[in-house]
């Protein structure tokens, strides 16, 4: 946003830009809130996939920079032409892909105030405000959640915002890297071991990696349907005795509440029985199940927690706060600090060292970091807790409306139970097998895998919904999951009918 002096100066040389002007930038800013507003009037009429080919955006722009500016009038119409067509529209009210990435007007805006800010709040001292209302939405979140105290600051452990799910386990995971081989040795970093289950995102392996865990010390336990794909203490237990006596020793547990494949639940006391025993740091992640546990009678799934050393949740996933906002409480704070934390002369404060104040840089990756606490801040001021209880029970029904309309179809089935607002379905296996030729080479359940991997290919290519798939047990299924901000019963009625009408193009023509 820049208003351009275009008078020469008595030099010779043109005015310089002015990059920060007011006025300038209310008439630039007022011009960008209709477009936003214009964008999420007409966001159902966009296909929810983008529809364009690898490479199109290099066919369309320059192939360098402009040499003069040019006016927002003719960027914004260029967004419109070349940026919304290769967008996805996570925002779309037949957006049911992944996980939501729900938004809000006090999302927005509180983005906005951040971004107006724009502090580098690496430390209490950079800015005062920003570090103690972080710490109390920490506390307000944690509340909410009926953690136990000693997750909150007030109870001697404390809140941090990350920016996802990924970098909260990184740092955690580091966090009890550090505390076993202080009392190990750092030379026996080979013998420490990660688990998780088979479901477990891959976020938890990843952090292992950059944590340097031998990958051969990664365990991903097996779970079964009839478990409905929770980890069990069962086959934890083995697996870390079976590890102790290979003369490894066990690190790490990330037990998940809303696995990404099928939002299965992991049983979290007995697991956390079994870590305490041997000693393990146990993580939960709640990524997306976490905003759901707000609600008292959703909040049974975090039984246990008590026993566990950290919890985090994306407030940018299903509570209106935008990417990105992932909430992470620890009891012991000490443990991020120690594995890192660094303190250069440049950086020295006298608030620093009287150790009154949080310091958040030693509580995640970066030294920079963003004023993620005010949009939160927002979200719950404007929309109260009450509000958001609503919003998210809202999304549960309407699941379960979508998994009522596929009972009543015998082609599709429900493969695992719908705990959230996520229904995992697929055109069972039985009616695949009533039209496979007669002497076909393949199995029914191969063949219901390809069927169902070609039917949402073809309702994705239509452009009206957009759904992901998973593969759970070695079952091809759709997941439906509900959590756009726009999205109304309406969207999911519709959303069925686009389902049906394709099953009953592919069936037609096989």
């Amino acid at each position: 946003m820049g208003s351009v002096q275009n008078q020469k100066l008595e030099n010779g040389f043109s005015g310089t830009i002015k990059p920060m002007d007011p006025e300038e930038f209310r008439r630039q800013g007022h011009m960008v809130i209709d477009f936003i507003a214009d964008y999420y009037k007409n966001v159902e009429k966009y296909p929810v996939r983008s529809q364009v080919e690898p490479g199109y955006l290099r066919k369309r722009l320059p192939e360098a920079a402009p040499s003069d500016p040019e006016p927002i009038e003719e960027i914004l119409l260029d967004v419109q032409k070349d940026i919304v067509p290769g967008i996805t529209h996570w925002q779309s009210p037949n957006y049911y892909a992944y996980f939501p990435s729900s938004g809000s007007i006090a999302g927005f805006l509180g983005e906005m105030l951040s971004t107006g800010f724009n502090i580098v709040g690496f430390n209490w001292m950079s800015s005062p405000a920003a570090t103690e209302l972080e710490s109390i939405v920490m506390d307000w979140m944690g509340k909410m959640l009926d953690l136990p105290s000693d997750f909150l600051f007030s109870g001697g452990g404390g809140g941090v915002l990350q920016g996802t799910t990924c970098e909260a386990i990184l740092c955690t995971v580091v966090g009890a890297r550090d505390q076993v081989l202080k009392k190990i040795g750092r030379e026996n970093i080979n013998k420490l071991v990660v688990y998780g289950s088979d479901q477990t995102h891959s976020a938890l392996q990843k952090a292992a990696q950059i944590a340097g865990i031998n990958p051969n010390n990664f365990r991903a336990v097996a779970t079964t349907k009839t478990t409905e794909f929770g980890l069990t203490a069962e086959a934890f237990r083995a697996t870390v005795e079976s590890d102790i006596e290979a003369g490894l020793v066990p690190l790490f547990l990330c037990a998940t509440i809303g696995t990404t494949s099928s939002t299965a639940v992991d049983t979290l006391g007995p697991l956390c029985e079994v870590a305490k025993e041997f000693g393990i740091w146990v993580h939960v992640d709640a990524a997306y199940a976490g905003s759901a546990c707000i609600c008292p009678e959703y909040r049974h799934f975090l039984n246990g927690v008590e026993n566990a050393d950290s919890f985090s949740f994306n407030a940018h996933k299903w509570f209106l706060t935008t990417l990105d906002c992932c909430c992470l409480w620890v009891k012991d704070p000490s443990a991020l600090i120690k594995a890192l934390s660094t303190y250069p002369e440049y950086l020295r404060n006298k608030a620093s060292e009287t150790k009154q104040v949080v310091d958040y840089k030693d509580w995640q990756i970066t030294l920079s970091r963003r004023f993620r606490s005010l949009k939160l801040w927002l979200v719950l001021r404007s929309y109260g807790v009450s509000n958001l209880r609503k919003f998210l029970r809202s999304h549960i029904k309407m699941a379960k409306n979508f998994e009522g309309l596929i009972g009543m179809d015998k082609r599709f089935e429900v493969v695992v139970p719908r705990n959230f607002a996520t229904v995992c379905f697929r055109i069972s296996p039985i009616e695949i097998g009533a039209i496979l030729p007669q002497h076909h080479t393949v199995s029914k359940e191969e063949a219901a895998n390809n069927f169902n991997a070609k039917l949402l290919e073809s309702i994705n290519e239509s452009g009206k919904i957009y759904m992901t798939h998973a593969v759970i047990g070695g079952e091809y299924v759709m997941r439906f999951a509900v959590g756009a901000s726009l999205t109304e019963n309406r969207h999911v009625i519709l959303a069925w009918k686009v389902v049906q009408e394709h099953a009953n193009a592919l069936f037609t023509m096989s």
